[in-house]
């Protein structure tokens, strides 16, 4: 086996794809949501990399493996390997020689870590089930046998079955007129990652937005969708002008209902959004640039091992800043930067010094902890950094080259450098050297030369806190003005103890435990929990039932447990818990140390 620091090799794949790839799936699927599984078929289509290799190895999760056959459908004997905790299993195929593809029958767990099944009680219309996945990082293999690492791009078709009334979408391109007769038939001609292959069925309908851009979504929340998301069709015009004729076809959206545990997942042709970011006034659609800038910097060029998350997410959050900026303006620009950088102290000041740099060394520790302020914020300082030192328009010829040399490939952390090398730094060794680019992806904290993002929007903020802490009413207090973000630094900027008087003056002033702007609500939540405000306490409770995004349900459950609301997490945590994503319940049941059931 590799050693710990093989910076290639995929720690999180039993799959052999060094030897043999799977390069197409046809997947037939049957949805069952009365037993909550999935009766599936995988036809995996193989090139031999090793002409004389004769297995297959793919991974799975709590998968039942009914038959294994090959193209003949003749049966091919097949072993399960014993599980482990956090990659499942490997499920090792005998070949023949003649063997060209494999078709695999199998059954999904009702638990399976890729899938949520929603009764209609927590739906919008609450008269119909629903279904939906997030395979990222590794929960593709929950509900398909497949080789589910980042370095094996497939093109797929699909064929599934659900009940009537129903609709099924897929990461692939979906029909909007299609009849709703039970039968929905899918293709992606364009490989892409496993992380990316996505379903969800429910009763859903679809708004159109631009001429290859709208979103689906509940018919009870779809109108207030189009109207949020309805400047998707300029940012995908401004992001063609940066890197590129958008790679993907169409970009679509769907609005999944809370429980989803993300902002977004950039799934293509079907970006999957969180109901949280309908504020009503398009404050938070930075994470739709955000899915929309991985068509190119993520989902065109991926990272092949999930050490090597930081290749997507930082360049992505840069180039989601950059659409912001000429969809919204530089002011809103610059303050997501600052916002995203105080994310970034936060962490910085909470974790551990060896662990700050870019790659994400979690070759031997679940994927999931890949997810972090480094591979999202500290990255797209780094990607900032160079704009900075390069200037606008040498960089932004830097990015394009880059993006379109490694279309349609995964690439590793040390690719990425030796690329830099050949390029960047050849071109521009007056503006950057080796070693401060070296310092930058694998050095630890920030590097010296980095200065902190400022914007002088804030400055209001800054006195305005200012005279409160001096004395001022809060009522007095020049607000009006202030957008979300204004709100965020605010909140995140006050003194870390605060008395209870100081805080039902803020309450009783600006509403905020009556916030209905998510970002807004978490953030007041965290600052209440610190100081024990327990006002807050109903409204937190069910804000943590009604929402499973992870970014923030982890922090407030964490918040809780510091300050020793010990009796209060059990009770929210149990209410809350069967409407969570079960990828979200593994994180929490292990920080909570809740029983699994």
């Amino acid at each position: 086996m590799p050693n710990r620091w093989d910076n290639n090799h995929d720690y999180h794949s039993f799959s052999n794809v060094d030897e043999v790839r799977v390069r197409h799936l046809a997947l037939t699927l049957d949805v069952d949501f009365h037993a909550k599984q999935l009766s599936g078929i995988a036809e995996l289509y193989l090139e031999f990399i090793d002409k004389s290799c004769r297995e297959l190895w793919l991974d799975l999760r709590e998968l039942s493996i009914t038959k294994v056959v090959d193209d003949n459908e003749d049966l091919l004997t097949f072993n399960i390997d014993a599980e482990d905790p956090v990659l499942g299993q490997r499920l090792n195929i005998s070949l023949k020689s003649t063997t060209s593809r494999v078709k695999v029958h199998y059954l999904t767990s009702p638990g399976a870590q890729g899938l949520q099944w929603l009764t209609p009680e927590q739906t919008s219309g609450k008269k119909l089930p629903f279904l939906f996945s997030q395979s990222q990082p590794i929960n593709a293999r929950s509900w398909i046998p497949l080789q589910d690492s980042p370095k094996a791009r497939i093109t797929f078709e699909a064929s599934v079955t659900v009940p009537l009334g129903m609709r099924a979408v897929m990461s692939a391109m979906n029909d909007a007129d299609a009849d709703f007769n039970g039968l929905f038939t899918f293709s992606m001609e364009k490989a892409m990652p496993t992380h990316l292959l996505a379903i969800a069925v429910g009763e859903l309908a679809f708004g159109k937005i631009g001429g290859r851009t709208g979103v689906y979504a509940e018919p009870e929340v779809l109108a207030a969708a189009v109207r949020e998301f309805e400047d998707t069709e300029q940012m995908v015009e401004i992001a063609e002008s940066l890197l590129g004729p958008y790679p993907w076809g169409r970009y679509d959206m769907i609005v999944l209902p809370p429980s989803f545990p993300f902002g977004g997942m950039e799934n293509p042709r079907l970006a999957f959004i969180t109901p949280t970011l309908i504020a009503g006034d398009k404050s938070l659609v930075s994470t739709v640039a955000h899915e929309l800038a991985h068509s190119w910097t993520g989902n065109l060029v991926s990272n092949a091992t999930w050490r090597d998350l930081w290749l997507n997410e930082g360049f992505t959050t840069y180039f989601t800043n950059r659409i912001v900026e000429a969809v919204f303006g530089k002011e809103q620009a610059e303050l997501e930067v600052v916002i995203e950088y105080g994310r970034l102290k936060e962490e910085l000041a909470t974790t551990e010094f060896d662990a700050q740099n870019l790659p994400a060394n979690v070759q031997t520790q679940d994927p999931n902890d890949a997810f972090n302020r480094f591979t999202y914020d500290k990255a797209s300082m780094f990607v900032h950094d160079l704009e900075k030192r390069l200037g606008r328009a040498a960089f932004d010829k830097f990015l394009y080259h880059y993006v379109q040399h490694f279309a349609f490939q995964a690439i590793t952390t040390e690719v990425f450098v030796e690329y830099a090398r050949e390029t960047l730094l050849v071109q521009h060794d007056d503006k950057i050297t080796e070693a401060e680019l070296l310092e930058w992806i694998y050095g630890c904290g920030m590097p010296p030369c980095f200065t902190p993002p400022q914007s002088d929007s804030l400055d209001k903020v800054d006195d305005a806190l200012s005279m409160w802490l001096k004395g001022a009413s809060a009522e007095s207090l020049a607000t009006q003005s202030w957008r979300v973000h204004h709100w965020q630094y605010f909140l995140n900027s006050l003194p870390e103890v605060l008395q209870q008087a100081q805080l039902m003056e803020l309450d009783d002033c600006f509403k905020l435990t009556e916030s209905t702007n998510a970002e807004i609500a978490c953030d007041w939540f965290r600052v209440a929990i610190r100081n024990h405000y327990d006002p807050v306490l109903p409204a937190l409770t069910e804000y943590l039932i009604r929402i499973g995004r992870g970014k923030f349900v982890r922090p407030l459950f964490s918040e809780l447990q510091v300050a020793g609301y010990d009796t209060d997490i059990k009770e929210i945590y149990a209410k809350a818990r069967e409407g969570y994503h079960p990828s979200i319940v593994v994180q929490l049941d292990k920080s909570l140390k809740f029983p699994s059931s």
